[in-house]
């Protein structure tokens, strides 16, 4: 949530930097650049909320809250990367991929387990 609220302010911030009113999402590119990273960072949001539940419930809470935080910073990365430039949110956004489909193979290994047992 913390992080939601900080990507949204940053937002907010660009808007009035650049006097770009809402709902318009274009103008600056910095601004653009902002708000992509905002609305990209939003929209893996339940995908990453989803595994992060499964995987803790039927796999292992440590391994997942460690992934978690991972996976949280690598978006923070994203977000500071693609502020300044395009292409500074490849590397963050590599690594956070990463980190869900590592999210997701705990999930499925975790489920497996759990139902497959005798």
């Amino acid at each position: 949530i913390l992080f939601s609220a900080y990507f949204a302010l940053q937002v907010i911030y660009a808007r009035r930097k650049y006097k770009i009113p809402p709902p318009k999402t274009t103008g600056h590119p910095e601004f653009e650049r902002i708000f992509r990273a905002q609305a990209n960072c939003s929209e893996y949001f339940p995908i990453f909320i989803s595994l992060l539940w499964v995987a803790g419930i039927f796999f292992h809470q440590g391994v997942t809250a460690a992934c978690g935080l991972l996976y949280l910073y690598t978006r923070l990365k994203y977000f500071q990367g693609y502020s300044v430039a395009a292409q500074g949110r490849l590397g963050p956004l590599y690594a956070s991929a990463w980190l869900l489909w590592l999210l997701l193979g705990l999930a499925l290994a975790g489920l497996l387990a759990h139902f497959l047992q005798p």
